[in-house]
């Protein structure tokens, strides 16, 4: 007798993304040394999330045909500048209340321009792929080539006034699998079939070692303001970037996908008070403000993506 837990999952909104999600989100604030306890196979797949998302890319790739590529670069750059603008906004307006300290008494202590800029700016690109490979089309995955030049500290260095290069070796080797896949996918078709079957299938593995770094006791230490700070940048985000999508032609999937905060961003504050001494004392709130906002917005943005999915198709 089967049991129907493919069925089982799908029925959950965002089932393929959120349960593995949490379940290594469960497994890595109880047992944080489950990974390297076992070691071997068992512990790359709690670590294992570029690896997979290279094989996924590349897989994706193969799905796009070249025609296509003007609506990527479109779509991209679209939510791309949407998501820098929200950064720029927040930067000028809190710049000129909060200055580049963090807020010292009160109900909001400890909440910097530094805490809400990097919390806004840089993409959870895991997860956007994993639900536009479950929700969207190829070319909404591939969008995420032009977008990945807000990952990481770059964008953010900039908004805030510091490192103005790019490490374009980096850049590079974002967009390299795509573009891989593209070539293999437009110069073989029975290559884009075989490659295209496989992309459905690594959803989860991902996800899952995504979330096995995902510590959901972050909430817990940043507390209710904490827990303030993503919701807020869930509603704003959620908002500007279905915007931007329906602008680019979209139907606002990519947009709300592209709304949670980068795993990797907790350690941005960081980086940015190491090139700009100005904000040393707010870094170390923003860092546990920051993880606050990837905790909320990983755990929510699935949701409601997958709800407005459903909608579309009702």
């Amino acid at each position: 007798m089967g049991i129907p837990i493919k069925r089982g999952l799908e029925a959950i909104p965002g089932g393929m993304v959120i349960v593995p999600l949490t379940l290594g989100a469960l497994i890595a604030t109880f047992a944080p040394g489950a990974g390297q306890f076992f070691g071997s196979f068992t512990g790359a797949l709690f670590t294992g999330a570029l690896p997979i998302l290279a094989v996924f890319y590349v897989c994706m790739g193969a799905t796009i045909p070249f025609e296509t590529l003007p609506q990527v670069a479109g779509k991209g750059g679209v939510l791309l500048a949407a998501k820098v603008s929200m950064g720029v906004v927040a930067a000028l307006v809190l710049g000129r209340v909060l200055g580049t300290e963090p807020i010292e008494t009160g109900m909001l202590a400890g909440l910097s321009t530094l805490a809400v800029v990097v919390a806004i700016n840089d993409t959870n690109g895991g997860l956007y792929m994993a639900l536009m490979g479950r929700y969207g089309a190829p070319k909404d995955v591939g969008a995420y080539s032009v977008m990945s030049l807000e990952s990481g500290p770059f964008i953010t260095m900039m908004t805030l006034g510091g490192l103005l290069a790019f490490p374009w070796q980096t850049l590079l080797g974002a967009i390299l699998p795509l573009t891989v896949g593209i070539l293999l996918g437009n110069l073989d078709r029975e290559m884009r079939e075989f490659l295209g079957k496989a992309a459905p299938a690594l959803i989860p593995f991902f996800a899952f070692a995504i979330g096995a770094g995902l510590n959901l006791t972050a909430v817990w230490r940043a507390g209710l303001l904490g827990l303030a700070l993503g919701m807020v940048v869930l509603v704003i985000s959620c908002t500007v970037m279905f915007l931007a999508d329906r602008v680019s032609g979209g139907k606002g999937l990519a947009g709300l996908a592209a709304a949670a905060t980068a795993g990797n961003a907790a350690a941005v504050p960081a980086l940015v008070a190491a090139a700009n001494p100005a904000y040393a004392k707010a870094a170390p709130y923003a860092t546990v403000l920051v993880a606050a906002s990837v905790v909320v917005t990983m755990l929510t943005v699935p949701i409601i993506t997958a709800w407005w999915a459903k909608k579309l198709s009702s």
